[in-house]
């Protein structure tokens, strides 16, 4: 029997833990070429099972975006090119890492209050409302005044819709999964979907428990 002079996709995607759906997405979303085929299936040499890993690295390690992946990982655009993008996500990576060394220092804080009932005694509550969250808009009034003021500032604007904060920012059918950033198809029956697979829900569990 003649030996294949790659693998299949199975194959391909087992070597990083992912479905062939994955796989298939990011070849559409230009992530990676077209491999040569065999009988009719894909088939993946060594070069195109790097190319794979390179798009693990950026999707899923590096969390970028299909569209500023695809420039990294489909080896059409200049080094320039390629760098600008990268250089783009470590900047956005820098100012998450931020937001999360800020929000680790707020819950430690809180974690040394020593009443019973923060929002009613905490003595320090007033400074960190106005430094944390919008209401630092109205600096030098008190809560009932800032929210009086609040209020009044939106008079005249368009109408607030009440209900749009309970809203999910996205469309369900656009839900993207965490481990491979492919579509999660929806369920019509059931808990919603949060991986597109077994392969990348096993994959996080496995991550988690290594922390």
């Amino acid at each position: 029997m003649t030996r294949r002079s790659g693998v299949l996709i199975g194959e391909a995607a087992a070597l990083y833990g992912l479905a062939p759906s994955a796989v298939r997405w990011w070849e559409q979303q230009g992530l990676l070429g077209p491999p040569a085929r065999e009988g009719g299936k894909r088939l993946y040499d060594d070069t195109d099972l790097r190319r794979i890993g390179l798009a693990y690295l950026c999707c899923v390690v590096g969390r970028m975006p299909l569209d500023q992946a695809a420039v990294v990982t489909s080896g059409k655009a200049t080094r320039d090119a390629w760098q600008h993008v990268v250089d783009a996500q470590l900047a956005q990576v820098g100012r998450q890492i931020a937001r999360l060394e800020a929000a680790r220092g707020y819950l430690r804080h809180t974690l040394a209050c020593t009443d019973d009932d923060i929002a009613g005694n905490c003595p320090v509550l007033d400074a960190e409302l106005t430094a944390h969250t919008p209401r630092g808009r109205f600096p030098g009034s008190d809560l009932l005044t800032a929210a009086r003021t609040a209020r009044g500032s939106t008079e005249g604007g368009p109408p607030r819709d009440e209900n749009a904060a309970a809203r999910p920012l996205c469309d369900e059918s656009r839900v993207r999964c965490p481990g491979c950033r492919g579509p999660v198809t929806r369920s019509s029956r059931g808990r919603p979907r949060a991986y597109c697979s077994r392969a990348c829900r096993q994959r996080a569990y496995r991550a988690r428990h290594r922390e």
